[in-house]
């Protein structure tokens, strides 16, 4: 339905908020695009004055190092159909399989493949085809800019890296699957009670939810570090020490976690009409079926902004994880901080810029493959009824 001429937007109105959002998204993305020239280039590139040199990398194309232009259409070409498939196939493909696995097993299995597919075409396949086309082309393979790999292969091969990434998604997994049981159970019930303990019940999770970090971490600490003697009456001396290990810091971040959840899901929850769960009954299911089987499809989108998240939080976390974990099993967020050290070199700072890079990576995965079910989730829990 259109808009009389009365309610439309004068030009100035429209101009200028496209103005205003071109201007947020040059100032958003520029710190990740610049983060990642930098850790594509030699550390006298990376770090020159010259804007130009950082992007064009003139000393890293010195080095015999680069990409031609037909190297980058390759890569283009490589971002475009990811983008194409994640967007457009991954969900048809995961209605397919919900229909046999189930919702969850089904965007599990997708986006699992979908990774592995991406991790392959970049590490092994888009390699193999840049150094193919640039020995067909000749003259236009002559590398433009300059690019190399090496600190990325340093992070990840020499320093491990890689131990920190699966830290990183263990503890993430954790919270992410121990906050959406609880809350969307917690969410629905206290959605659908009428007593009044239910609304204290929330306000005592928000004043938790509005404890900074660092007084619940320090509450922590001291049982944790002291666990083998709290638990030695119950587990003799087999009590193990829970301060480094993981399932501590799952333990924390969930309760970090768990008052937003519970907020954010009470909510979805409360939009749904109390009558689909009361059909369900009449038609001979249990509370817990009517729940799993009628209301969770219907909210689906809202359970996997609040995963979203819970995501976030887990995977982002430094305070909880720098304090709670030895170095063995840090995440890597915390990790990058392994990089810089008294005796911090240029290609060191480099590194730590490429570990910081390969951390968005994954963010980057998560919005291209739910970003129907993020935007449809935040409105359906902006709009009553």
């Amino acid at each position: 339905m259109s808009l009389s001429p009365a309610l439309r937007p004068t030009t100035s109105i429209k101009v200028s908020a496209y103005l205003t959002l071109a201007i947020w998204c040059v100032f958003a993305a520029f710190p990740i695009f610049w983060i990642s020239a930098m850790s594509l280039k030699a550390p006298i590139d990376a770090f020159s004055s010259n804007p130009f040199a950082v992007i064009l990398g003139f000393e890293t194309r010195r080095l015999g190092v680069g990409l031609s232009v037909i190297d980058l259409l390759w890569i283009g070409l490589a971002l475009w159909g990811g983008w194409h498939v994640a967007t457009r196939r991954l969900p048809r493909l995961v209605a397919g399989l919900a229909e046999v696995t189930g919702p969850v097993a089904a965007w599990a299995l997708a986006v699992t493949g979908f990774a592995v597919a991406a991790l392959l075409v970049a590490v092994v396949i888009l390699p193999v085809l840049v150094l193919h086309a640039d020995a067909w082309m000749g003259p236009l393979a002559t590398p433009v800019m300059g690019v190399t790999g090496a600190h990325y292969r340093s992070v990840w091969v020499e320093f491990e890296f890689y131990r920190n990434f699966l830290n990183s998604l263990m503890i993430t997994a954790g919270v992410v699957t121990v906050s959406l049981t609880v809350g969307t159970l917690a969410g629905f019930g206290l959605a659908r009670c009428r007593a009044r303990v239910a609304f204290w019940i929330l306000i005592a999770a928000l004043v938790f939810r509005a404890l900074p970090h660092s007084v619940l971490v320090a509450g922590y600490l001291p049982a944790f570090i002291n666990s083998s003697e709290i638990l030695a009456p119950i587990l003799g001396e087999a009590a193990p020490t829970l301060y480094g290990m993981p399932l501590p810091v799952i333990f924390v971040l969930v309760a970090i976690n768990q008052p937003f959840t519970i907020w954010l899901l009470r909510s979805y929850f409360a939009n749904i009409p109390p009558e689909l769960d009361e059909a369900a009954r009449v038609d001979g299911c249990t509370y817990f079926q009517a729940f799993r089987l009628v209301i969770v499809p219907v909210m689906w989108p809202g359970v996997i902004t609040a995963g979203l998240f819970s995501f976030l939080l887990g995977y982002n976390d430094y305070l909880v994880t720098s304090l709670l974990l030895d170095a063995q099993n840090q995440t890597m967020v915390p990790g990058i901080a392994s990089f810089f050290n008294r005796e911090t070199t240029s290609t060191d700072q480099v590194r730590a810029v490429a570990a910081a890079v390969s951390i968005t990576a994954p963010l980057f995965l998560l919005v291209m493959v739910f970003q129907k079910q993020i935007v449809s989730g935040l409105t359906a829990g902006a709009v009553k009824g």
